[in-house]
């Protein structure tokens, strides 16, 4: 049998955890694009923003967008059009 101890220390760690977790996750989910009508594609990894915006435009345009914004905070970058 575990000494109240050893009960108390384990109960304090799991509730320090379980207040901590939720406070210091982030969400999932990509900065939203700067303005309104951005339609979100999907994304991939490129070497920098310029980059990904230039080689997603023909994609864009061939699929009746006419602009292409790439999230650079993240190394797959997330991919809108407008």
């Amino acid at each position: 049998m575990k000494s109240w101890r050893t009960r108390i220390g384990v109960g304090l760690a799991v509730c320090t955890a379980a207040v901590a977790v939720p406070l210091t996750a982030t969400t999932a989910s990509a900065a939203p694009p700067p303005g309104d009508g951005w339609v979100p594609v999907g994304a991939d990894q490129y070497p920098s923003k310029g980059e990904c915006e230039a080689k997603e435009l023909p994609n864009a345009q061939a699929n009746g967008y006419h602009e292409v914004w790439c999230d650079d905070s993240k190394a797959i970058m997330p991919i809108f059009y407008r």
